[in-house]
């Protein structure tokens, strides 16, 4: 498996923090889908409650929510992740991947939904010698 970079997102400091997980810790988000809820203990967040809101694979393709699967699948899109048109009413086939994280995804971007006892600068402080 691979090691997965996250991007966890604080809505009330308005502010993101980046953190890489092992190889272990990543393989206990394998399996879980965009849109669902996780212990924050699976990040080193004891008492936080995250939610997946998308990520993309190692060559940079988006996830989405309403794609079953974690295969890569060309759709036609409107105005959505992974596409912004330049006219109106523009539709393009554009490459992405599905929902489920799989050791294929190389980031993982989380929001925080519920706050633990401490915060999260002090639990990402790193440590002196």
């Amino acid at each position: 498996m691979a090691e997965f970079k996250t991007v966890i997102a604080d809505p009330k400091n308005k502010t993101t923090h980046q953190k890489v997980l092992s190889e272990d810790k990543s393989n206990a988000l394998v399996g879980k889908h965009v849109g669902e809820e996780i212990d924050g203990i699976f990040v080193e967040l004891p008492g936080y409650r995250l939610k997946i809101t998308g990520g993309s694979d190692k060559s940079g393709v988006p996830m989405r929510g309403d794609v079953s699967g974690n295969q890569r699948r060309k759709i036609l899109m409107r105005d959505s992740v992974g596409f912004n048109p330049v006219k109106d009413g523009q539709r393009k086939r554009k490459l992405i991947r599905g929902r489920t994280l799989s050791g294929d995804v190389s980031q993982v971007n989380l929001k925080v939904i519920d706050y633990g006892p401490k915060s999260i600068e002090e639990l990402f402080k790193p440590e002196e010698a």
